[in-house]
């Protein structure tokens, strides 16, 4: 999240920490800025947020914010403001409703990547379990590829966890998306799966979910022969 920063005047406004404080989000401790305002008309000053307090009862809405700071202006001593973000805010409507929307799936079933993966063909093919944790169907509607593999599901959806049902495995295939070294040496976001899941019927939610580290290796190594890179 940014905070807008506005300075009319001749006199350099220096912040040295700022902090988001909100019901709707853990507060984290402020953030060492030291930055120095000049005139401007606006400048976006990075603020850091804490995890989405969420509720197994429903999506939350959106609480007030504030941003709190230690200001600087000229030479005189610091002091702390506190500005009021206009409410609702848009940006932090949405990841309070992302994060709580994933956190309600999450409790009602555990997605994770089945510990069978086995090449076919030219690709590795295994199973997404989901595990009963709570009530409610989840619907697994479609799964995202990653910046280094594609999957693809054997249909869509990809299955339904009826209400009365314990455990679900469906099928899918993950195969290489791109070849080059350069992009093997910076793998940051290469097995963060975006899964596509509702529950009850309700909006469909992103979901990611990770390979075990075990597994992230076979992965890698299979990519790297796939793609003439092995050895």
């Amino acid at each position: 999240m940014q905070v807008a920063v506005r300075n009319t005047t001749d006199t350099p406004v220096h912040f040295a920490d700022v902090q988001l404080v909100t019901p709707s989000f853990k507060t984290l401790p402020p953030k060492k800025t030291d930055a120095t305002f000049k005139r401007t008309e606006r400048t976006d000053l990075p603020i850091p947020y804490g995890a989405a307090n969420c509720s197994p009862q429903g999506l939350p809405e959106v609480r007030p914010a504030t941003v709190v700071a230690h200001v600087r202006t000229g030479s005189e001593q610091p002091r702390k403001v506190v500005f009021q973000v206009p409410h609702p805010d848009p940006l932090l409507a949405r990841l309070l409703r992302d994060e709580c929307s994933e956190f309600l799936i999450k409790q009602a079933a555990t997605i994770e990547f089945g510990p069978e993966w086995k090449l076919s063909g030219k690709a590795m093919r295994g199973n997404l379990i989901v595990t009963r944790r709570g009530a409610g169907t989840v619907t697994l509607n479609d799964i995202g590829g990653t910046t280094h593999y594609i999957a693809t599901p054997d249909r869509k959806p990809l299955g339904v966890l009826e209400a009365a049902a314990q455990r679900l495995e469906t099928p899918i295939e993950l195969t290489p998306g791109r070849c080059d070294p350069h992009a093997f040496a910076e793998a940051k976001k290469a097995f963060l799966f975006p899964l596509r899941a509702s529950i009850d019927g309700g909006e469909e939610r992103v979901v990611i979910v990770v390979p075990p580290k075990p597994l992230q290796d076979r992965l890698l190594a299979y990519a790297l022969e796939a793609c003439g890179l092995g050895g």
